[in-house]
Order: C-alpha cells, then structure tokens, then sequence
C-alpha cells in the first residue's frame, strides 16, 4: 500500500511538473462530447502548425468523398509536382499510383509530403486548388486564426493556425467523420518490404489513445494533437513548442489523463472561449531554441544506451508485443523504392517496438 502511495504521489508531482513545462507554450484540452474546454494555455498564439496541417488534408479529403467526388479505392497518382518534395517522403516515382486509402494511411502516419501534394492533386484537381479547398473548409467550421499555403506543413509565409483553432478541427475530425477514426490510431504500415511506425508514441501506450498527428519544424518545436476515448468519455488535446518528441508524448499523456479522469468544473466551451493574451499576427518562431547545439544534446541525453527515446509519464506503458501493422503500399502490390527515413525527428524514435517503462521521478 505504502509502495502504491508513492508511486502516486510521484505520479502526480511528474503530471505537475510536466503541465508546468508545457505553460510556456500553447495548449488546450477538450471534451469531445461536451466541447468543455478544460484546460487552455495561449490558445490564440499564431502558431507554425508543421505536419499537423495534413489533419487538414485529411478532412479536406473525407469532405470530398462524402460529397462522391471520390472514393477510397480511388487512385493517387505520384507526379513529378509531388515526388518533389522536400523530405519526410516516400520517394515514390512519377506516374506511379495508390489507392486513396493507402494515401491516406501514408500520410497520417509516415507524415509524407510527397504524397500529401499527390493526393491533393487528385482530389482538387491542382495542389493549389486543394489548398483552397483546406481553407474554405477551415473557415466553415469555425478555425477563424489559421491558413494554409500548401497541404504538407512545411513552413512557408501564410502558414499558421493556433491552439484553438487545431482543437476545433480535432473535434470536427472525431465528431463528423468518426467512421475514419481507424486512420489516426494506426500503429504503424507496412509496404511489403519496410516498416513505418508512427510517430505518435502514445498509440499502443497510453490506455484509451486513438489518435492523432504529430508534427514538427525548427520553427514550431515539437507539436502534438491526440486523442483519447475511456469509459465513454472522450478528449482531445493539442500541445505546440515542446523541446522534444518525448517531451510532447509526456506533456500530451498528462493532460489526456486529466481530461478523462477528473471532473469538469465550470468552464467555457470551444464556441465561448473568447481571444485573450498574444494575438499579434506575428506567428512564433522558436528556431533558435528548438534547433540550437545545446537543444540537440538535451535531446540526445533524453536516450538511453540503445538509442531509445526515455519517455517519463506514469501513464505510458511499453510496448512488449510487435506493431499491429497495416499495408499501405503502391498499387499491383509494388512496394516503394525506400531511401531511408528523412524526417528530421526521427532519430528520436529509436526502436519503436521496445521502448522502456517510464520510472516516476522520486517524491524528495
């Protein structure tokens, strides 16, 4: 009993610490069933939004095979448009072809740009066509700070969203199309001949997780939307800034863990929550701090001896059994020519199978 209550109380001085560390930058917790909005820190800061722009991508899609403009099975073709984009990638070759389905899985867990440019090519007709599209649907459901340049989330002037607006598109995801709940939860695709885990460390680990996207760009720090549902409660939660991919799975842990656990007071929901604080039309950037010398090696130290990713939140466990895995490859089963993971976080990742069992700090 004593050993419990110790670890407990550490349990909570860590979710403590964690929710402090996170007050430095932008974030927010929701009720997906009551739009309660429990907790909120710069909610209205102009944020660079990363890969979280292909959550956008993604609606834009399933926006346009609910209206039958296209279907699942329909083919994405790879043009030299697309295959030119900057890494992370697929390196698939022009005039090479997916089922939108394969895409999409793609998409949301290696977080591939060439394939985002593909399938917004498909869908809008022109890249630039889709990207309007991603901004008229932002602007119907209510995402009054936020506009898109390109369907990827590579940086770029006019792209930037916030805290807020990404919990309103979260929401929107899980409550509108809750029939492609299944794409954000994925563990993990194969395409015959490699392996992609997802970035999003809470998938398997956190009880309950069933979504979203990671992102990250030395500008914008490592960004998180997740989601959760547990005892028929259901959260989302956003965190922008942090200073690693642990530090966002933690942070993102904790605040999931309060959203499903602890009762909910009187607080605003995401329709009355009004703009406070720093709202300049100025989007942060926080380069310097993310992708500096020193920022490098306080990552590199958050490693074990393996290489693995230390991941300290009592609320994720390891992963003791292999990734449930998906195919998500070329059609005709032609698997990708593979050139390696280029994702500039990856290294971060280590063995995505085997990372080890978070220690509470101690109570002194």
């Amino acid at each position: 009993m004593r050993r419990a209550a110790a670890l407990a109380s550490a349990a909570l001085l860590l979710t403590a610490s964690l929710t402090t560390a996170a007050n430095a930058n932008p974030r927010m917790l929701v009720d997906v069933n009551t739009l309660q909005v429990i907790e909120h820190e710069d909610a209205f800061q102009r944020w660079y939004p990363a890969s979280l722009t292909k959550l956008m991508t993604a609606y834009t899609v399933f926006r346009a095979v609910k209206a039958g403009e296209i279907s699942l099975e329909s083919p994405v073709t790879m043009t030299k448009n697309a295959a030119a984009e900057p890494p992370s990638k697929m390196y698939f070759k022009p005039g090479q072809k997916m089922t939108l389905d394969s895409a999409l899985k793609i998409l949301l867990v290696k977080s591939a740009n060439d394939v985002a440019v593909a399938v917004a090519e498909s869908v809008g007709g022109t890249e630039q066509g889709f990207i309007d599209r991603m901004n008229a649907e932002a602007a119907r459901i209510g995402m009054s700070s936020s506009h898109f340049i390109n369907p990827h989330g590579l940086p770029g002037k006019g792209q930037y969203t916030t805290a807020r607006d990404l919990a309103v598109l979260a929401v929107t995801l899980k409550r509108e199309f809750p029939q492609y709940s299944s794409y954000f939860a994925l563990e993990g695709f194969t395409t015959g001949k490699k392996q992609y885990p997802n970035y999003n460390m809470l998938i398997g680990r956190f009880d309950g997780a069933d979504g979203m996207k990671t992102g990250f760009i030395c500008a914008s720090g490592f960004n998180q939307v997740s989601s959760a549902t547990r005892n028929g409660r259901s959260v989302v939660s956003v965190v922008l800034g942090s200073d690693s991919l642990g530090a966002r799975a933690d942070i993102s842990a904790g605040m999931l863990e309060k959203g499903l656990t602890q009762r909910t007071g009187k607080v605003p929901t995401l329709g009355q929550l009004r703009p406070y604080g720093e709202t300049r039309n100025e989007v942060a950037d926080i380069s310097k701090e993310i992708c500096s010398k020193h920022a490098a090696k306080v990552r590199s130290e958050g490693r074990d001896e393996a290489g693995r990713q230390k991941l300290l939140s009592p609320y994720i466990h390891e992963v003791n059994r292999p990734l449930k895995l998906v195919f998500a490859g070329l059609m005709g089963g032609n698997a990708a020519k593979s050139v390696g993971n280029d994702e500039v976080a990856a290294s971060d990742i280590g063995d995505a199978t085997n990372i080890p069992i978070p220690i509470p700090r101690p109570t002194f």
